[in-house]
């Protein structure tokens, strides 16, 4: 077993765990036509996750967003985003990197889809001034590292997280502005 096979075996494990009812997985051919539209390819990870554990409804607090299918969905979220950040005098979202979860109050988990290690960015609406990439911290310096966190229930988001040593506090985006700016 590869490593990544056996991240995402055990990312499968705690999503049964955890959640209640999972989604179907996405299909190859939903991944392929996600993949279309957005005009670049899924982190191999992250297409994992998407088509060997389920399509969203696990993880941190409030869960991946499906990748596909009808409501809110990573397409549709990215799609929101990117013609929202276009409209705006201060753009402010990048192109390739993915919503994949709702964190509430306007906050995403995303997953720069640009980068070969496929961090995993915070992006926090209220820290936009005049500066769009005030908004973007980064979580995790890949998605296997986030996942990892998740796995050892250390993330900043827990409740109790403010009593644990260990936790990672998200740090800014260094690459946020050249990005935005593409």
């Amino acid at each position: 077993m590869t490593p990544l096979e056996d991240l995402v075996a055990r990312v499968a494990a705690k999503a049964k765990a955890t959640s209640t009812t999972l989604p179907p997985a996405a299909t190859a051919e939903e991944l392929a036509s996600a993949e279309a539209v957005l005009g670049f390819a899924l982190p191999p990870l992250l297409a994992s996750l998407y088509r060997d554990v389920a399509n969203g409804g696990w993880g941190p607090d409030y869960q991946l967003l499906p990748l596909v299918g009808s409501g809110r969905t990573v397409l549709s979220e990215y799609r929101s985003e990117r013609s929202a950040s276009a409209e705006e005098t201060t753009p402010y979202w990048p192109a390739g990197v993915l919503p994949i979860l709702d964190w509430g109050c306007a906050m995403y988990a995303a997953v720069d889809c640009r980068t070969e290690t496929a961090p995993v960015l915070l992006f926090e609406p209220n820290a936009i001034d005049d500066d769009g990439a005030a908004a973007w911290f980064v979580d995790g310096e890949s998605l296997a590292e986030w996942l990892e966190t998740w796995l050892a229930e250390k993330g900043w988001y827990r409740e109790d997280a403010a009593d644990d040593e260990d936790v990672k506090e998200p740090t800014p985006w260094e690459q946020a502005a050249s990005r935005i700016a593409e």
